[in-house]
């Protein structure tokens, strides 16, 4: 069969899995399974498969119709034009979480240049602290991950992007032995409830890691750890930037009031839901 046709035939097996944007991901397996990037399927699109490829792209349909998100089968995931490595015990990534970085770079936009110094709680792949690294070519930072492979994850990913100078990640229980200031401190906590993890898509429920998700009775525990101490941990004119969970802004906003900080204001994704809630000391 002819790749053309061939990817068509993956996009609908996985339409009738189930699947949300199979035309897409259904490249994306393709390009995976061939060693090929978007123009190069688009090049070769009348070349004939072999029965190896054929068999090798059946192995991968398999595993996306049984709900094995693409970043996990391909082992990597794309964040604000980077191309972050995955594993277990990191999350995958997500649009959503780029609209953190987006914030954190306006109100810091006077300070480009500065010898900022940059924390990420629950750094996970290190995407939130390095996408920042990206934006201020002279910061540092220091990413923390209570899972060990995750801070082994970030470690690599921080070296393959070019940011090992700058970037250094630890194991840890969010600020515990911390006795550093920073410019900027960036969190994406755990902020799904417990009990509505086992009602999440399959594609989070069985393949993201369980600590990563769990926030608690009501999904807003870490906040209610974190924010109260923050100011210890923050240079005058510093910047807090947090992800949040549906219906979860407006309760961060009041934690951040109590605390005493300032410009504070939450930010929607490109769906339209406040998705950040930043704030100043």
């Amino acid at each position: 069969m002819k790749l053309a046709p061939f990817i068509a035939s993956v996009a609908d097996k996985l339409k009738e899995a189930g699947i949300d944007n199979a035309a897409l991901d259904a490249r994306l397996l393709a390009g995976h399974a061939l060693g090929l990037d978007r123009a190069a399927l688009l090049s070769q699109s009348e070349r004939d498969l072999s029965e190896q490829e054929m068999r090798s792209m059946d192995a991968l349909i398999m595993r996306r119709s049984a709900r094995e998100p693409v970043g996990r089968i391909l082992g990597h995931r794309e964040f604000w034009g980077m191309d972050f490595a995955l594993n277990e015990a990191t999350l995958e990534p997500r649009p959503d979480s780029e609209t953190l970085v987006e914030a954190a770079v306006k109100l810091a936009v006077s300070r480009k240049n500065d010898a900022l110094q940059i924390l990420d709680l629950g750094t996970g792949t290190g995407c939130l602290l390095l996408a920042l690294l990206h934006e201020f070519p002279n910061a540092a930072g220091l990413g923390i991950d209570l899972a060990p492979r995750a801070v082994e994850q970030a470690t690599t990913n921080a070296a393959t992007l070019g940011f090992a100078s700058r970037a250094t990640f630890q194991t840890g229980d969010w600020f515990t032995g911390l006795e550093r200031k920073f410019d900027i401190i960036a969190c994406n906590p755990p902020y799904i409830p417990a009990f509505d993890i086992a009602q999440l898509m399959p594609e989070v429920r069985d393949h993201d890691p369980f600590l990563a998700l769990d926030g608690g009775t009501d999904g807003v525990t870490p906040y209610h750890l974190l924010i109260p101490v923050l100011p210890v941990f923050m240079n005058r004119g510093g910047i807090a930037a947090f992800e949040v969970g549906q219906g979860q802004a407006e309760e961060v906003v009041d934690l951040f009031l109590a605390r005493g900080f300032s410009d504070i204001a939450a930010h929607k994704d490109l769906g339209g839901i406040e998705r950040v809630v930043t704030a100043t000391i």
